[in-house]
Parts: structure tokens; sequence; C-alpha cells
């Protein structure tokens, strides 16, 4: 199973002035407004997502159609130091899950969640990191 979206929650999504998000923005189509069911912590100056299956935990981000899926995916991996040749647990994983767009139908999108202890990390309430 695969996907050719990308859910977004952090320092990817739209204006931030990042060579990451300007890098994604330059090869991949804005979809809309997203969320998916999680919550969201504060890892330093940027966030980790956190799954959940609890109906009220719900993190907002931007969902974006991938026009080069594989090679974008793999220069991403990179920025989030995840995927081939990077020392285990690495901080984020790249996973396959349902994102909710604006017309309420889910769809798969991937994402980077948090994979390291988040003991003492506080949680944005919002689920919105440009909130925090």
């Amino acid at each position: 199973m695969t996907s050719d979206r990308l859910f977004v929650y952090g320092t990817l999504m739209r204006g931030f002035d990042h060579p990451m998000a300007r890098l994604l923005a330059q090869h991949a189509d804005f979809l809309g407004e997203a969320s998916c069911r999680g919550r969201l912590v504060l890892v330093k100056h940027y966030p980790g997502l956190l799954l959940s299956d609890a109906a009220s935990d719900l993190v907002h981000g931007e969902l974006f159609h991938l026009r080069a899926g594989e090679e974008l995916l793999r220069e991403l991996d990179m920025y989030e130091a995840c995927g081939e040749g990077f020392p285990e647990p690495t901080e984020y994983l790249r996973r396959l899950i349902d994102v909710t767009g604006g017309d309420g139908a889910p769809v798969p999108a991937w994402t980077y969640v948090y994979n390291w202890p988040v003991a003492g990390l506080p949680h944005i309430e919002s689920g919105r990191f440009l909130e925090h």
C-alpha cells in the first residue's frame, strides 16, 4: 500500500520559511487543510505527532499531492532523519495513515510520526502547531 499524498503538521506547512517547506511547495500540490487522529507534543522548536484512537484527539495540518512521490519522500526522509542509514530508533517514522480532508472522507497519506520518548514534553492542546 502506498500513497502520493503527504500530511504535514509542523515546519513543512505552507508559510514556513524553511528550505524543505519550499521544496515541498515546489514539487507538490496543496490539496487543503486536513486532520488526523493524534496528539501533538512540542519537541523543541518543532512538533511531534503521536497517533491516537481517541476521537477527541485531533491534529490539524495540510494535505499535499506529491508530483514525484518516491524522490520527494526520500528527500523528506533525509530531513526527518529516518529511513535507511540512520541509527535506530529514529526520531520520526514515516507511516501511512488515514487523514480526513475538507470533504470529510478519509484518505491514506504519508506522515511523520514521533518515535522517541515523550515524557515531560508539553502537549499542544489545540492540535495546531501554529497556535502553540
